[in-house]
């Protein structure tokens, strides 16, 4: 799709494509030694990840403008049964039945491609796997029935206890808490490093027991960005697993398995869903990892229906065309905001004055709909700002259709101490603005308009 203007599309570099170098499964036999219960499998997934991991996705050479359009129906690996339907199928049976009992071995055997039951796997939800891998250039991906439930089964799969994560301290904060208070009750440690602190990170590493790194890129609300490449290289060498949240860049700026990460995770509820109506989470990565992370999810549950399954394929058909749209439009907001008297600074890894904008040009090909900013104001100034603004809703979440706007120290972190707020980087004057798919110039009105009201 051509960008509208000359200034954007110079601003917003290509997504490099590269296919990693092999490594040595050796990398992971520290893991296995260690004796941790559970570790044995996490080696041989890890190990049969890494013989797999420098082939691309197969039978996928189309845009990704095409590929949210076709992959797993009319350009599809293990799509649904042969059907003349352009739009996919809701198949909503629990369970599937079988001719006679040759053909379940034969299925058991992986010798037919069919399904069992629906906590198993489902027709309408393998659909959308695979449209989901083909732009991830994934082997696999597996839909969850939320983004939380995707960190969760991703963190319990692959850390065994006895195991460490690192983990920076901005990311997810929901994640950031399950990490913290509920795997040590696991036996399983944490560290928290500083996002772009690399020296203590290298250090944590030396250590040698690192089972996994998880973080998110770009980081909410404070959109800083991490260099997926060089802590893939870092975290490798350590034989650690890498895993990223990728939901604020949407898997059309952003595609982490093509820069090293291992596994990337997304709340789907987000930009891959697009219209504020299904809660889903997905992760993508090797068959390996995602075959082990699949028999924990089979066991918390957290299966997807194929009601959500089909709204989401139908989302994601015009998802390209509308985070192609919030890129334009956070970015011309994010510079006019910049040189506003009554703006006292932005937060967007787009911008040339942001730290972070020079690894967001080497990683992402558009900066996403997200634009954090500080008023100069105090916490009621900012509530009359807010209260002021007619196109959004006042309201959580991001990467729909419609802009969603909110203070992140009345919406998140209400009631909460000055010194929690301090620790997370939370001022009272910080808005968070979510763009969706409205006109550009009717957006860039109502925030003037309402900026006149502090």
């Amino acid at each position: 799709m051509a960008r509208s203007s000359s200034l954007v599309k110079a601003s917003l570099p290509k997504q490099r494509r590269q296919l990693r170098p092999r490594r040595s499964p050796k990398q992971f036999q520290r893991a296995a030694a260690l004796s941790l219960p559970g570790a044995e499998d996490i080696f041989v997934a890890a190990a049969e990840h890494l013989v797999q991991q420098d082939a691309p996705a197969p039978g996928y050479n189309a845009s990704d403008e095409t590929l949210v359009v076709h992959a797993g129906e009319k350009l599809r690996k293990n799509g649904m049964a042969d059907t003349d339907s352009i739009a996919t199928p809701i198949v909503s049976g629990t369970t599937h039945w079988f001719k006679n009992s040759a053909d379940l071995i034969a299925f058991k055997e992986g010798r037919r491609h069919s399904f069992e039951y629906g906590r198993y796997g489902n027709p309408t939800v393998s659909v959308l796997e695979e449209k989901i891998s083909a732009l991830e250039r994934a082997e696999a991906t597996l839909v969850t029935s939320s983004g939380m439930n995707a960190i969760v089964a991703t963190l319990l799969a692959l850390v065994p206890p006895g195991g460490h994560v690192v983990t920076t301290t901005d990311c997810y904060s929901e994640a950031r808490a399950f990490i913290r208070e509920r795997l040590s009750k696991m036996g399983i440690r944490s560290t928290f490093v500083d996002l772009n602190d690399i020296e203590t990170l290298k250090a944590v590493l030396d250590q040698g027991d690192v089972t996994l790194f998880y973080t998110d890129s770009p980081t909410n609300p404070h959109l800083k960005c991490i260099d997926i490449k060089l802590i893939a290289e870092l975290c490798h060498k350590k034989g650690t697993l890498v895993c990223i949240d990728s939901t604020l860049a949407s898997p059309i700026n952003q595609k982490p398995l093509t820069l090293g990460a291992d596994i990337v995770v997304h709340s789907a509820t987000k930009y891959i869903a697009g219209h504020h109506d299904v809660i889903a989470g997905c992760i993508s990565g090797s068959k390996a990892l995602i075959k082990t992370i699949r028999a924990w999810h089979q066991d918390l549950g957290g299966t997807i229906s194929p009601d959500a399954a089909y709204m989401i394929i139908r989302g994601l058909k015009t998802m390209a065309l509308r985070v192609e749209t919030q890129n334009r439009t956070s970015l011309r907001m994010a510079r006019l905001l910049e040189n506003h008297p009554k703006i006292e600074h932005v937060y967007y890894p787009g911008l040339k004055s942001s730290p972070w904008n020079h690894i967001a040009e080497s990683q992402m090909t558009g900066f996403g709909g997200i634009v954090s900013f500080e008023v100069a104001s105090n916490l009621h100034g900012v509530m009359r700002f807010i209260d002021a603004l007619q196109i959004p809703f006042i309201a959580t979440s991001l990467g729909g259709c419609e802009s969603l706007v909110q203070q992140p120290a009345v919406m998140s972190f209400w009631g909460q101490s000055d010194e929690e707020k301090a620790k997370n980087e939370i001022k009272d004057n910080l808005v968070r603005f979510s763009f969706g798919i409205e006109k550009f110039e009717d957006l860039r009105d109502d925030i003037l308009q309402a900026l006149e009201k502090i």
